[in-house]
């Protein structure tokens, strides 16, 4: 019912518009994307909320508290070797944690690990190896799109290759080269499943990693059911909170439940005299965006003081624009507008906020924190991206200048540059030193464990990681905790978007709230 309700909602305000522009010619395609109402603000409220995303009572704090600090500079000091030093240092604490804490595989054949990890490898296939996919080489395999709409995301995998070749020239892996297998799922969840299977197939590989909220959704289940590590995946779906259900899965990014627990308290933090407000939301119509979607609404389902009413409108992620869907926003005169999509679309949805006036009415816009990378989503939009607000995820973009100084980053970029990469292209950035960067850790960690390197070896470094990852803002942990805590970054920083110095502006200090987002056990009705 509440599905059918959304859609005739949807259609009216269509018809509103159609009626204002004299035209019977602006419907859109996209689908309804289904959410679930939750929460009163009471006891069972936070039961409901729970999973996936930070407390919400602990991020109200911390977004007034960082309001009044100061905002993190860039590092300038430092070389890549007195990097690889720390880095170094790191993995050996991490290493001396699980051997003190006697984990590892046990008489029952079962894999113990921190806060009560475990896999019962008896369940694995009986053709199951802990070592395939290790001979002459490390071999991962990996899907993303490198064709259709979101194309631009392949190129996280050319600079993801680009670092382990700089690893593969100082030594590879316990003298193993790392070989990257990529395969294009265009962003097509089907595809994903079909390709999945293949480099299963041919390629036995020592993990598999893959791209998109759907594309991993449609095949975390069999991967986990193989045994087979899928590590580091390319979404910030809060479903990859899973150490129980799924633990052979593991995210990397900030869950995009607790950037809807962010932005609601931003609300509430920044326009207190206005409220309750009114927020739309263009929404990709898949997986993805119903992941923002459903945790936003279920914060203003909680929240009804600070959001008095959410509209949601979807769009089609293969369609060409979405100026039906923003124009139908803009009708609607929210106060706040958040953009909950990915690519592209990203690019789109700011002009279009500027072309419909959105920019002007509303008292707020916001970016989501995948569309961070200027260069690619904010500087073609011009003036329109002019005030923007983005949840940044706590990580630095490669491309803004005002890292251009930073220690990794100029060797990121140095390296790109060998490789006749364009540093100009964040994404190269995002997969060298974001995910490439994250792989190589787990991978010496796990190297450097009794038994050496292995596929259960690689999941007891993913569950007890404990680093400083280059790339995270100051301030921001790195880490999980076995069965405990399933995220990697639960922190981020509120960033402005200033057109004239083509870069985003911090404002106040950096959120890091480590260890307070429950995990999630994913359903049709979320967490």
């Amino acid at each position: 019912m509440k599905r059918l309700m959304k859609l005739l909602s949807l259609l009216f305000a269509l018809a509103l518009v159609a009626g204002a522009c004299g035209s019977d010619d602006d419907s859109t395609d996209a689908g309804e994307t289904p959410a679930t109402e939750e929460g009163d603000g009471g006891e069972e409220s936070e039961d409901e909320l729970a999973g996936g995303g930070i407390d919400d009572e602990e991020a109200s704090d911390a977004v007034a508290d960082a309001a009044e600090a100061e905002g993190s500079s860039a590092s300038t000091a430092g070389s890549i070797e007195e990097l690889e030093a720390q880095w170094a240092e790191a993995r050996a604490a991490v290493v001396d944690a699980i051997n003190a804490g006697g984990y590892g595989v046990n008489d029952e054949n079962v894999l113990i690990g921190p806060a009560g990890f475990e896999i019962d490898l008896s369940s694995c296939p009986s053709d199951w190896s802990d070592t395939a996919g290790l001979g002459d080489a490390i071999t991962i395999g990996h899907t993303t799109a490198q064709s259709g709409n979101l194309a631009a995301y392949g190129n996280i995998a050319a600079g993801m290759d680009t670092y382990f070749d700089y690893v593969n020239e100082t030594g590879g892996i316990g003298g193993l080269p790392i070989e990257l297998v990529v395969k294009d799922d265009e962003y097509v969840a089907t595809k994903t499943i079909e390709l999945v299977d293949e480099i299963l197939q041919a390629e036995d590989p020592f993990y598999v990693t893959t791209l998109g909220s759907p594309n991993t959704l449609a095949v975390y289940d069999s991967l986990n059911d193989k045994c087979v590590p899928h590590p580091f995946v390319m979404t910030g779906h809060p479903a990859w909170g899973d150490p129980e259900g799924h633990p052979w899965t593991t995210g990397l990014q900030m869950s995009y439940s607790t950037e809807a627990v962010f932005w609601g308290n931003w609300i509430k933090q920044n326009l207190a005299a206005d409220l309750p407000v009114k927020v739309a939301g263009l929404v990709m119509d898949n997986d993805f965006g119903l992941a923002y979607e459903d945790s936003f609404e279920k914060w203003v389902e909680a929240n009804p003081d600070v959001v008095g009413e959410f509209v949601a409108v979807p769009h089609d992620p293969a369609a060409p624009t979405v100026t039906n869907e923003m124009t139908t926003i803009a009708a609607s005169n929210p106060d706040v507008f958040i953009s909950m999509t990915a690519g592209n679309p990203c690019l789109l949805a700011v002009q279009e906020a500027g072309n419909s006036g959105l920019t002007e009415t509303a008292k707020a816009s916001f970016a989501p924190s995948v569309c961070k990378d200027a260069n690619a989503y904010m500087i073609p939009a011009g003036d329109a991206a002019d005030g923007f607000y983005i949840v940044g995820g706590g990580l630095k973009t490669t491309t803004d200048p005002q890292y251009a100084d930073d220690a990794f980053i100029s060797f990121l970029n140095e390296k790109l540059e060998e490789a006749d990469l364009d540093t100009s292209v964040g994404l190269y950035g995002t997969g060298f030193g974001q995910f490439g960067w994250a792989h190589v850790e787990a991978l010496r960690i796990a190297a450097e464990l009794e038994g050496g390197l292995t596929r259960t070896n690689l999941m007891l470094a993913q569950r007890a990681m404990d680093v400083i990852h280059p790339l995270t803002l100051d301030g921001i942990t790195f880490s999980v905790n076995g069965n405990e805590d399933g995220y990697f970054i639960e922190g981020s920083e509120f960033s402005q978007y200033d057109a004239a110095n083509e870069s985003w502006t911090q404002l106040g200090g950096a959120i890091d709230l480590n260890g307070s987002s429950p995990n999630c056990q994913w359903s049709e009705a979320g967490c």
